[in-house]
């Protein structure tokens, strides 16, 4: 039998003077394989995507790709690094015309290829648009045509849908089940582990090191615990109770709080339920379900083994927000907005928006890319001017641009709001200066930022260079230092790590304990489910609001889990007569979301045995929120598939 490996790498280091990068790096990838590489910021992933790509030689051991060294492979590989390699000036065309050049395709063949690969990511109608024109997913996909257009054998993506939609990425990842049923190898890394889900194998990478490599079903069994979702009236006392009890040798081996319920990971189910009941005073309703651990699950418990799991590190506060009533909610919004508009020539990017946001309410903005969130959030904190409809801020109706409300607010943009040119101390500074916060208090709270982002000590570098994930939370850390009663927060986490997400996390939870309102943005839909409560926008308006279990709950219809023998083919069959947004590659398994199974699952089972495509296995599985979130955008009319 012919060796089937087409990536082989062994006892792989690389240094960067006193630094080791990769530490002995062993591990194989097979034709064909969708494989994930994850791991926390600084864990070594795109260090391995540069040797790999052969931009970067490796102080001792070997990388090979198809039987060659990486570097004598280029012609074979396509490789995407975590910034748009794309130039904004030129157009679709143009951009793929020139990576043609590059990687010496035949001019007679570049025609049927570039025609090929932007129907595949349906990119045709855009042909003549600038690059820099297209939406952070349209740009993504660009550029995988660019790496495809050479027809390479293997792809290497280091993180490649950061900032990309909940859609789109979905979109992005069935492509690449496509292609490695082409048999085309890929390589990706990813912060998101519901993405990583989506894998055929994932390797855990710690500190230059392989810590586990196996299907992401496998790991979670080898994890050897169970997830208790626990629903309580009293989230905060349940939480107090059951930290202190995690040990790993221990019953509880991991506590989070998500939104509106506790995750508790036991390691036996029963006796894990029976431990926790007997710590918690039951309310009337409280509910406590098993549920399967998740990949995510995995990655924290391997962390927390080694002991890399961050300190929390409590805040310095000096105050408390807004009396609350016996609901726990201040009778007076936070924020309030009733028929919110904002109108851009003859384009309505806002439309009728109503929300209230309570004092100590985390609460969710979520939309694919151009639903508006962006907009609203600038005219919510009086950057942007509204173009008809009333708000309020912290009880003010009149000048929501006045120096004395600004210093109530903080604000962390999408895009850096950072300095580069400047220290970090130096921007930490400014930014004290600009919020009015008192002499006395100021080192105090820096020394605080510097902390949570682990830079004592490093405070002098200049902003631009940190990595994205290390700038992130610098900009965090700067938009709460003056403790504003209301908070705004635009995708704060894009590009961070599984890590730091859950740092982030629980600083604004605490945060929000302490009166704070928070109105955040993201397009992690596990993240989304920290929020209290959220809403759904389509092309400017609101078309679902609620809890992450109210939501989910409201999906019409069922989700049905498909174990099929011919995936690819299954798919692409389904794909013909349903929604194609209802079909969805999830590892070596189909989702189809079916509003009327009783009468769709029969047309389903003919359909396969009829295409001779066989069928072992059916379950009902739960919507998660990526599911409920497509299906409420897709049945709103926005941003198809």
């Amino acid at each position: 039998m012919l060796d089937d490996v087409t990536i082989r790498i062994q006892k792989l280091y690389k240094h960067y003077g006193k630094t080791i990068a990769i530490q002995g790096i062993d591990l194989e990838i097979h034709l064909g394989e969708l494989f994930g590489l994850i791991g926390p910021d600084g864990a070594g992933k795109t260090t391995a995507f540069n040797i790999l790509g052969g931009v970067m030689e490796a102080t001792a051991g070997t990388a090979q790709i198809l039987g060659l060294p990486a570097r004598d492979a280029r012609n074979h590989a396509g490789y995407l690094t975590q910034q748009f390699s794309l130039y904004p000036d030129l157009s679709v065309d143009e951009n793929i015309h020139y990576s043609a050049g590059l990687r010496l395709v035949p001019e007679d063949q570049l025609e049927g290829r570039r025609t090929k690969y932007l129907n595949l990511m349906q990119l045709g109608q855009f042909r003549d648009r600038l690059a820099g024109q297209l939406s952070g997913g349209m740009k993504q996909k660009l550029a995988l045509c660019c790496a495809l257009v050479a027809e390479p054998q293997v792809l290497l993506l280091d993180e490649p849908t950061t900032g990309v939609d909940t859609i789109a990425r979905r979109e992005f990842w069935d492509i690449l089940a496509g292609l490695t049923a082409q048999g085309i190898t890929v390589v990706v890394a990813t912060p998101d582990l519901d993405e990583a889900e989506r894998c055929d194998r994932v390797a855990l990478i710690d500190n230059g090191q392989i810590q586990q490599v196996g299907s992401p079903a496998a790991l979670k069994a080898d994890l050897h615990l169970s997830r208790l979702v626990i629903r309580t009236l009293d989230l905060v006392k349940a939480e107090q109770v059951l930290l202190p009890l995690i040990d790993p040798d221990g019953q509880i081996a991991d506590v989070s709080t998500l939104g509106d319920h506790l995750e508790v990971l036991v390691k036996d189910a029963q006796q894990g339920e029976a431990f926790v009941r007997e710590r918690l005073t039951q309310h009337p309703g409280d509910s406590i379900q098993s549920a399967p651990p998740t990949l995510e699950n995995v990655f924290i418990a391997l962390l927390r083994r080694k002991g890399s799991i961050p300190k929390s590190i409590p805040f310095p506060r000096t105050r408390q927000f807004a009396a609350t009533t016996s609901d726990g909610k201040n009778p007076q919004p936070a924020i309030s907005a009733h028929h919110l508009n904002r109108v851009f020539g003859s384009f309505h990017a806002v439309v009728d928006l109503d929300l209230d946001i309570h004092y100590g309410e985390v609460y969710g903005l979520l939309g694919a890319n151009g639903a508006g969130k962006t907009t609203a959030i600038k005219m919510l904190c009086g950057l942007l001017p509204i173009s008809s409809g009333e708000m309020s801020l912290a009880g003010e109706r009149g000048n929501l641009r006045s120096a004395s409300l600004r210093q109530r607010i903080g604000y962390m943009s999408q895009k850096f709001t950072l300095y580069d040119d400047l220290s970090i101390l130096e921007n930490l500074h400014f930014y004290s200066g600009v919020y009015g916060i008192p002499a006395r208090q100021q080192q105090e709270k820096i020394r605080w930022v510097l902390a949570i982002c682990g830079l004592e000590g490093q405070e002098h570098l200049l902003t631009r260079q940190l990595p994205g994930g290390w700038k992130q939370r610098v900009a965090f850390g700067a938009s709460v230092m003056h403790e504003p009663e209301i908070l705004f927060l635009d995708e704060p986490t894009s590009g961070v790590d599984v890590l730091a997400r859950q740092q982030f996390w629980q600083l604004i939870n605490d945060f929000a304990r302490n009166g704070t309102a928070i109105l955040v943005t993201t397009h992690y839909m596990n993240e989304a489910e920290q929020c209290n409560r959220m809403c759904f926008m389509v092309a400017g308006r609101k078309v679902a609001e609620g809890s992450a279990s109210e939501i989910k709950a409201m999906q019409p219809g069922k989700l049905f889990e498909l174990q099929v023998g011919e995936l690819q083919n299954s798919y692409d069959l389904l794909r013909g007569y349903l929604e194609p947004w209802r079909v969805s590659i999830f590892g070596d398994r189909l989702h189809v979301v079916l509003d009327h199974p009783d009468t769709e699952l029969p047309k389903i089972k003919s359909s396969l045995q009829t295409a001779h495509l066989s069928l072992a296995g059916i379950e009902p599985i739960p919507f998660s929120l990526e599911d409920a979130f497509i299906g409420e955008v897709q049945r709103a009319g926005g941003a198809p598939l």
